[in-house]
């Protein structure tokens, strides 16, 4: 399963971790992604939310 993003296609991010010393290593940054039960046009089913999208309310939550 993708650490992605169901509705706005959020994925992870690529980039350099800099220490003090200016070393460079690779690191990625994960979204916030969180399983909620949401109505999605094929019925009521759990799907991966980043948690900018529930709080923008772009996500219809099912009870």
């Amino acid at each position: 399963m993708a650490r992605r993003c169901e509705i706005c296609g959020k994925g992870i991010a690529h980039g350099n971790q800099v220490s003090h010393s200016n070393r460079k290593s690779r690191r990625i940054w994960s979204p916030n992604l969180q399983r909620v039960r949401a109505v999605t046009d094929r019925g009521v089913r759990r799907i991966r939310v980043c948690t900018t999208c529930l709080k923008s309310g772009r996500v219809v939550r099912a009870l």
